[in-house]
């Protein structure tokens, strides 16, 4: 692609998926609805003006890493650890219940082979993380006990996504399962997860020091924005998806925990740093995080479906059925009002360009025909487009209840 024409698209890009997600914010919908539906109209499935092509796919990348490093710097990291259990048993029941009905599903009934039927379930296995925190964070209730349970569980069923794509690519490949790879996965992924906050605080206490010697304000967001893409490369190195690497960057960094390099601060001046740490990185994030949304409209190529086929319908019913029971179950296993178990399970449920990395490996793989693949690009823009507008309608009835 040439390069004039890549800024083209950035242009087009940024300016309709801003415009498009400022009107649905004013008529009372998710920003990031907007900004997916941008992306649907300028892609393939209507105008067909811009592809997502492998840099704009990098950039979109970025877009999420930053986005959960912003979670995680405002994220309660001593409400996550008291909700850490919650947290755990909605992403396994979240996961791997739409996995099994799907995998059952797809082998007895809808008669795909044992192959196919598991990259169906694998598809139907995983979050899209980034979709469900920017709504969150959106309707302003990121804090409460609800969203640090799904906040914790998109974190761990991302994790599971990654280990579920992984074991199911061997499969397909060489016909068996690694176990002992499987394993040796786990156990790097965790390994990480427990070690790089320390890391990152002792990579923060050198940054001070740096910062103490260069007296250089714009030293800090450089510095920090490092350090969320060395830890982003750390966990692809693992094995684990890169936004785990961000995410544990700014729970270290978080305003709610010590921030090692501004220790030996006075208070005021410590609010003053964790200000501008905001201040700096906001501008990125809100200019690159509406790439990502919009790549996701832009990956979906509603023009592959046949909609007046029989069997479309037939495989799109099931799996649909499978995508909502398997998610919305999962906030019913855990203590809390009805309001809080609805809110969990439909958090969940959006499987955004996650599903769609599984559609289009087992494409590659010869496991999805043009039927099947139409059926699972239909049931993942379903879930990613209802998700959204059922949090907002979720999020207002439960603000007038506490108003009320």
């Amino acid at each position: 692609m040439d390069l004039h024409y890549l800024f083209l698209s950035l242009a087009i890009i940024l300016f309709v998926g801003r415009v498009f997600g400022d009107i649905f914010n004013k008529f009372g919908l998710p920003a990031v609805l907007g900004e997916i539906l941008a992306g649907v109209i300028l892609g393939s499935s209507v105008l067909g003006i811009v592809s997502p092509n492998e840099i704009i796919k990098v950039l979109a990348e970025i877009g999420i890493i930053l986005l959960l490093f912003k979670v995680g710097l405002e994220a309660d990291f001593h409400q996550l650890k008291r909700v850490g259990i919650y947290a755990f048993i909605v992403a396994f029941v979240g996961a791997f219940t739409p996995m099994l009905l799907g995998t059952l599903i797809s082998y007895y009934i809808l008669n795909f082979s044992m192959a196919t039927s598991l990259f169906i379930g694998g598809t139907l296995t995983a979050t899209s993380i980034g979709i469900t925190v920017k709504v969150l964070d959106d309707l302003g209730r990121l804090n409460e006990r609800f969203a640090q349970i799904v906040l914790g569980a998109a974190v761990l069923d991302d994790i599971f996504g990654v280990i579920v794509l992984a074991v199911l690519y061997e499969y397909a490949k060489k016909g068996s399962i690694d176990i002992n790879g499987a394993v040796v996965l786990i156990i790097y992924i965790s390994t990480f997860f427990i070690l790089a906050p320390i890391v990152a605080k002792i990579l923060a206490k050198l940054i001070n020091i740096f910062y103490e010697k260069l007296k250089s304000e714009e030293f800090i967001p450089v510095a920090i924005m490092s350090m969320v893409f060395f830890f982003a490369f750390l966990s692809h190195e693992v094995g684990s998806p890169e936004i785990l690497g961000a995410f544990t960057v700014g729970l270290a960094l978080s305003r709610r925990f010590i921030i090692p390099f501004a220790l030996f601060l006075k208070a005021e001046e410590k609010e003053k740093m964790i200000i501008k740490i905001e201040h700096s990185t906001l501008p990125i994030v809100s200019i690159l995080t509406p790439i990502f949304f919009v790549s996701i409209g832009l990956s979906l190529n509603l023009k592959v479906i046949d909609f007046t086929s029989i069997d479309f319908w037939k495989i799109s019913t099931l799996l649909l059925i499978v995508a909502f029971v398997g998610k919305l179950i999962s906030g019913f296993l855990i203590k809390g009002n009805l309001d809080e178990k609805i809110l969990i399970g439909f958090s969940m449920l959006p499987r955004g360009e996650v599903g769609l990395i599984f559609a289009e490996i087992g494409k590659q793989s010869k496991l999805f025909d043009d039927m099947l693949y139409a059926s699972i690009i239909f049931v993942v823009a379903i879930t990613t487009l209802i998700a959204p507008i059922s949090l907002k309608i979720l999020g207002n009835k439960r603000k007038q209840k506490e108003l009320f």
